[in-house]
Parts: structure tokens; C-alpha cells; sequence
């Protein structure tokens, strides 16, 4: 099994704070674009209709499922570049 060097206390909270503000650019964008595709502009009721409900949880599961898929396509193509020795330049 690979270890995964050491990151110093600076290191970590600064991939801390990353994560964080990833996460909550990601909540933010998705609950904007849901709320945009589900719920009308002009409120009608107070609580959320059936079909809005609906719309809202499939909204966000289809979300969150691409930001899987990207983060993971992502790892994919970063490992790939660590692998690939740097190609020597020629003048």
C-alpha cells in the first residue's frame, strides 16, 4: 500500500479550507440552478408542492452524481500526468 507523504499542519489546514470552500461553491451553485429548474419565480404556497419536491430531489441527486464523476475523471487525468515523464525539449 502507498503512503502519501506527510503533509506539515501549514499544508493541511490549507487543503482543509480548499475542500471547504470547493464544497460550499458546489452547495451553492447547485442549490441555485435546482432552485432555478424546480420552483417558479412567483411563490404561490408557502411549502413545497409534490412536483417541486419531486423536481428538487432528482435535481440534486443528478448533481451531486456529476460532481462525483468530474472529481473522479479529474483524479484520473492527474494520476495519468504524474505518470507521464516530462518530455525533453528540443530547440
Amino acid at each position: 500500500m502507498a503512503t502519501l507523504p506527510q503533509l506539515d499542519e501549514t499544508k493541511l489546514k490549507l487543503v482543509q479550507d480548499l475542500e471547504i470552500e470547493m464544497m460550499s461553491d458546489m452547495y451553492n451553485r447547485m442549490t441555485s440552478a435546482c432552485h432555478r429548474k424546480c420552483i417558479a419565480p412567483k411563490y404561490t404556497e408557502a411549502e413545497l408542492g409534490k412536483g417541486e419536491s419531486i423536481c428538487l430531489d432528482r435535481c440534486t441527486a443528478k448533481y451531486l452524481d456529476i460532481h462525483e464523476l468530474i472529481g473522479k475523471r479529474l483524479t484520473q487525468i492527474s494520476m495519468q500526468e504524474a505518470k507521464v515523464p516530462e518530455q525533453p525539449k528540443t530547440s
